[in-house]
C-alpha cells in the first residue's frame, strides 16, 4: 500500500478531506510527497508535523511551518531551519549558540544573517567545526581578523569566503605573518583524517611522519617541488586550494601556481577568468587532461590558446571548448565533424547571428548543419529546410523542434523512419492523428512510446498502445487522458511503479482515491 499512498500524495486533485485522512496514515516517503503539496494548508502542515516528525524541517523549508509552530526546545532541527531560511527569532539563535550538541551549534554557524552577538559567541566556541562554519560566511571585517586564527581548518574556511578582503587572501596564499598557513593538522594535535583533506588511499601515519613526506618543510613552507606527488593533500594544502578557488583572491597572487608540481593546486586556475595571457598559455600545456579541458570552457582565453586546444589529442578537451561561448566560429565548425557535443544547443550557437545560423545550415557538411538544427528558435524557411534535409541526424535534430507542420512531419517520419520517430513523437505540435500513427508502427520505437506516453496530446488509443512498454507504461499511467478504468485496473495491478503512477494521476475517480485509504480513524471519546 506504501506506493499507493505515495501516489496519492502527489494527486493534485486530491480533495481536501482525503488528504486529512492521507496525513493520518502518512509514513516518512508519503509525507515527503505531501510536504510540497501547493494546496496544503497551515493546519495540515502543522498536522503532519505532529504525525511524522522527520517531515517537520521538510516543512520549515517549504515555508508551511511558523516560529508560533515550533518548541526550539523540544524540536533544535526545526528551529535551525527556520533560522536558515530566515524565518526564526533571534532569540532562538542565541539560546542554540550555547547549545550542548555540537552539531546544532555548527549547523546555526551555516545560518545567514545571524546577529552581531551570536557570530560572535560562535567564534569562541571551543570546537573548531564550528569556528570554521561561522568563518565560511562571516562579513569581510571579521573574515580579515580571522585570517591570522591559530587553526588551520578556520584559516581554510576564511580562504573560502567570498566576502574575505583580497589583501588577506593574498596573505593567506604568501604565507605573510604568523602563524604560516602551511601548518598541517598534526602540527597542531589533531589527527589526520579524511576531514582535513586527505585523500582516499593515503596512509595518514607516513603523510605526517614528516615534512618531506606530507610536501612541507620543517619551517611549514612549501616543500622543494620533487616531495609534490600531484596528489597528495592535508589541511594546508586544502587552505591553498580553496583561496586559488575563490574569485576574490588576486589574480597577482595565484599566477605563480600556473606551473606548480601539484595538479590540484593548478586545476583552480584553469576556471579563473583574470590570469594573465602567459598563464592561460602555460595551463593549456598542461600534462593533466582534466586541467586542460576545464581551461578549454572558460571564456577569458584567448583565441590563440582555443586554436591550440582545439587539435588536443583529447576528446574531452575539444568538446569542452566547442562548449565555449566564445569558441571562434571557424574554430567551431572545425570540430564538429570529430566532436561529440550532446544534443542541446551550444552556447556560441544560441548567441548566433541569423546569418551566422544560415552560413550553418548552408554548409556541405551535416555535422556543421547539425550545428544549426539544434538551435530551437529558427525562422520557418529555415527549419523546414533542415526538416528536408537528406541527412537523417540532421532532419533528425530538429524533429521536436515547434513550428513544423504535420505533413511536414509526416515527411520525415517517411524518408527516415525509426532515426527521427522518438524526435517526431516529442514534438509539441504533433497532432493526436500522428500520435495514433506512430504507436502502431511495428517494430516499435521504444522511445516514441516513452514520448507519446507523455505527450500533451496523446488521446486514449495512443497511450492505451503505450502499455505493452514496461517504461512507456509508467508514464502512460499518469496521463490524465488514459480511461478511468484502465487507471483503475493499473492501480491495481501488480507493477507497483505503474500503480503508483495511476494513483497520482488527476482523472483516477474519488470513490477510488477513497478506497485506498485506510478507514479514517475514530474519533477519542
Amino acid at each position: 500500500m506504501n506506493h499507493l499512498l505515495r501516489g496519492l500524495a502527489a494527486n493534485e486533485n486530491l480533495p481536501p478531506a482525503l488528504v486529512d485522512r492521507l496525513i493520518a496514515v502518512a509514513d516518512d516517503e508519503t509525507a515527503d510527497r505531501l510536504a510540497v503539496r501547493p494546496d496544503l494548508s497551515h493546519h495540515q502542515a502543522v498536522a503532519l508535523a505532529g504525525r511524522v516528525e522527520e517531515s517537520a524541517v521538510r516543512l520549515a523549508y517549504e515555508g508551511r511551518l511558523t516560529a508560533a509552530d515550533i518548541d526550539p526546545r523540544a524540536r533544535p532541527d526545526v528551529a535551525l531551519a527556520l533560522l536558515d531560511t530566515g524565518a526564526g527569532p533571534a532569540a532562538w539563535a542565541r539560546r542554540l549558540a550555547a547549545d550542548p550538541v555540537v552539531e546544532h551549534r555548527e549547523k546555526l554557524a551555516a545560518c545567514p544573517d545571524l546577529p552581531p552577538d551570536v557570530l560572535d559567541t560562535l567564534l569562541t566556541d571551543p570546537e573548531t567545526r564550528v569556528v570554521a562554519e561561522a568563518a565560511l560566511r562571516a562579513p569581510a571585517h571579521v573574515a580579515a581578523r580571522l585570517a591570522a586564527h591559530p587553526r588551520t581548518e578556520v584559516r581554510r574556511a576564511v580562504a573560502a569566503n567570498d566576502a574575505t578582503p583580497p589583501s588577506a587572501l593574498a596573505s593567506l596564499l604568501n604565507g605573510d605573518g604568523p602563524p604560516a598557513p602551511h601548518h598541517c593538522p598534526a602540527r597542531e594535535g589533531e589527527p589526520p583524517s579524511r576531514e582535513h583533506g586527505l585523500t582516499p588511499g593515503h596512509d595518514p601515519a607516513p603523510d605526517h611522519a614528516s615534512a618531506p613526506d606530507h610536501g612541507l618543510t620543517p619551517d611549514h613552507g612549501p616543500a622543494p617541488e620533487p616531495f609534490w606527488d600531484g596528489l597528495h593533500t592535508c589541511a594546508a594544502h586544502e587552505l591553498i586550494r580553496a583561496a586559488l578557488h575563490n574569485p576574490a583572491t588576486p589574480a597577482e597572487a595565484v599566477t605563480r601556481f600556473a606551473d606548480h608540481p601539484s595538479r590540484l593546486l593548478r586545476w583552480p586556475l584553469a576556471a579563473r577568468r583574470d590570469l594573465t595571457p602567459e598563464a592561460y598559455e602555460t595551463l593549456a600545456r598542461d600534462p593533466v587532461p582534466g586541467i586542460r579541458a576545464e581551461l578549454a570552457e572558460n571564456p577569458a582565453i584567448g583565441d590563440d590558446v582555443m586554436r591550440a586546444l582545439a587539435d588536443d589529442a583529447c576528446h574531452d578537451v575539444r568538446r569542452a571548448l566547442a562548449g565555449n561561448p566564445r569558441v571562434p566560429f571557424d574554430v567551431l565548425t572545425r570540430l564538429a565533424g570529430g566532436t561529440r557535443t550532446g544534443t542541446a544547443p551550444l552556447p556560441r550557437i544560441a548567441s548566433a547571428s541569423p546569418a551566422e545560423i544560415a552560413a550553418l545550415a548552408a554548409s556541405a557538411d551535416p555535422a556543421v548543419r547539425m550545428l544549426a538544427a539544434r538551435r530551437r528558435d529558427l525562422p520557418a524557411g529555415l527549419l523546414d529546410a533542415l526538416a528536408a534535409d537528406p541527412d537523417a541526424k540532421v532532419a533528425g535534430a530538429v524533429a521536436s523542434h515547434p513550428g513544423l507542420a504535420e505533413p511536414r512531419l509526416r515527411d520525415l517520419a517517411r524518408r527516415h523512419g525509426v532515426q527521427v520517430i522518438a524526435g517526431i513523437a516529442a514534438n509539441p505540435d504533433a497532432t493526436p492523428a500522428l500520435l495514433a500513427e506512430l504507436v502502431r508502427r511495428r517494430p516499435p520505437a521504444r522511445k516514441a512510446l516513452r514520448a507519446i506516453a507523455g505527450h500533451a496530446n496523446a488521446t486514449a488509443p495512443a497511450l492505451l498502445a503505450c502499455l505493452d512498454d514496461p517504461e512507456a507504461r509508467v508514464v502512460a499511467a499518469g496521463h490524465p487522458a488514459l480511461p478511468t478504468q484502465v487507471i483503475t485496473a493499473l492501480v491495481e495491478g501488480a507493477d507497483h511503479r505503474s500503480a503508483e503512477a495511476a494513483a497520482a494521476n488527476p482523472s483516477l475517480p474519488r470513490a477510488v482515491m477513497t478506497e485506498l485509504l485506510p478507514p479514517a480513524p475514530a474519533p477519542a471519546v
